[in-house]
């Protein structure tokens, strides 16, 4: 009886039986974490759980033990994340885990949990199903969005698979052709000498109140044509992101700060997507953040001036020289010879303090995965796409997009009873001509 709980019958099951095989008896790989990856250890906690989730919804009831089988089958080919974490002198590593896949199970809680290291046969990602729905949870230092939609949609692909044999066609026993398995650490391979630090910390306005029971995490979708989206971006001159992140900034205005100045700004803090500036198809974290900031220095704003604003702003800044210089200056702090040999407890404290600083100067996050493509064969099974994130220190609301098949998802999570800020983001929408149907996980009204 083999220990993967199935019996390896057809060609597809035989050759990634043989593969996984050939992993677990190889000696254990290490690597070091990723830049960015080294901050998310030191900081992450069961109320800032640093985990995002990105889920599909399938034509289809989900069946357990296929969807079991598939990640059995698709994960020792993953080597981002085929790990676990291990706390070394100076920093944390990833070797590769010998254990068998994390269990899949039925959904029964909020998204987005704490995923613990030690728990989980020591795999820093879940997935989990309800209804129709996978969802893949990951720990963010192992990879950014990119890399996660990378894993997901071979886990899609392969559940469909072993499903539906009639679809696997020319891709029975291999990934798709757009599937990277590089796992390069792209910062310092794109790393710059002599930057300077490239980013502000000063305090943002942050979007307090009355908070849900704890534990609890609040989510609203909103669907909506990616077609008309697009269209009501450029009634007013702007792209998708900058149209989206311009309606949250002035939302907040109108709602949080009531349509008054304030002596802090409204920062969007935007994760930019390195990989097109720099020729990169890793499949670890490779973004930086850039912050849309909008300061009220009056009362009477209208939206397409608080647009203009956050344009101008996020214009200065999505360049690939001053893109290269937010990360540089980070990779030199690794790279110092004084900083390196200082042990990690020291550090930890060190970037926890540093972290809090930084993470005030925003007052939300707003993410945008793109469009999600498929393969033709697979079209039929899929509907649509999710993705959301966790909140954080002094960002109690977020935002995450994700467009498939000319539909556009805008996904907000929130810690906090009201909801007076995606009620006026959702209603601007309504009112530039965007059709929007809204759904709600149901804690705002229990």
């Amino acid at each position: 009886m083999n220990p993967l709980g199935f019996s390896p019958g057809s060609a597809k099951e035989r050759f990634c039986f043989r593969r996984m095989y050939k992993r677990k008896n190889n000696s254990a790989n290490w690597q070091k974490l990723d830049n960015t990856a080294n901050l998310f250890p030191a900081i992450a906690t069961h109320t800032m759980t640093n985990v995002y989730r990105i889920a599909v919804d399938l034509n289809e009831e989900v069946d357990r033990n296929t969807l079991q089988k598939a990640l059995d089958m698709v994960l020792p080919g993953f080597d981002t994340f085929n790990v676990h974490m291990r706390k070394g002198v100076f920093w944390y590593y990833f070797e590769t885990n010998d254990k068998r896949a994390p269990f899949v199970e039925e959904e029964n809680d909020y998204p987005c949990r704490y995923i613990e290291p030690y728990a989980n046969n020591n795999y820093l990602f879940r997935v989990t199903y309800y209804k129709r729905r996978i969802n893949l949870e990951v720990f963010h230092v192992l990879a950014d969005g990119m890399g996660g939609i990378n894993f997901l949609r071979e886990l899609v692909y392969q559940y469909l698979r072993l499903r539906h044999p009639d679809i696997a066609g020319e891709q029975e026993d291999g990934l798709s052709d757009v599937t990277s398995l590089n796992t390069e650490d792209s910062y310092l391979k794109n790393y710059r000498k002599s930057h300077a630090k490239g980013y502000k910390t000063a305090r943002a306005v942050e979007v307090r109140g009355e908070k849900l029971e704890a534990g609890e995490l609040g989510i609203i979708h909103g669907y909506m044509p990616l077609k008309e989206v697009k269209e009501a971006g450029r009634s007013f001159g702007a792209s998708i992101n900058e149209y989206l992140t311009g309606l949250l900034a002035y939302s907040v205005f109108c709602e949080y700060l009531h349509g008054q100045p304030s002596l802090r700004p409204v920062v969007v803090c935007v994760p930019v997507n390195l990989r097109p500036y720099f020729d990169s198809m890793t499949t670890r974290n490779f973004f930086v953040m850039v912050s849309a900031l909008f300061k009220p220095e009056k009362d009477d704003y209208t939206f397409e001036e608080v647009l203009d604003k956050i344009k101008a702003s996020l214009k200065n800044q999505i360049n690939k020289e001053h893109l290269e210089e937010l990360f540089s200056y980070n990779v030199s702090n690794q790279k110092n010879i004084f900083l390196r040999s200082v042990p990690f407890f020291i550090k930890k404290i060190a970037m926890r303090f540093v972290y809090r600083s930084s993470a005030r100067a925003g007052t939300t996050t707003l993410t945008n995965i793109g469009n999600i493509a498929i393969d033709d064969a697979y079209k039929d099974y899929v509907k649509r796409f999710y993705s959301m994130i966790s909140v954080s220190t002094g960002q109690n609301i977020k935002g995450a997009v994700v467009s498939y098949n000319g539909e556009l998802v805008f996904t907000f999570t929130s810690i906090l009873a009201d909801v007076s800020i995606q009620r006026r983001f959702f209603t601007l929408l309504v009112e530039h001509g965007v059709h929007v149907t809204i759904e709600s996980n149901g804690v705002y009204y229990e």
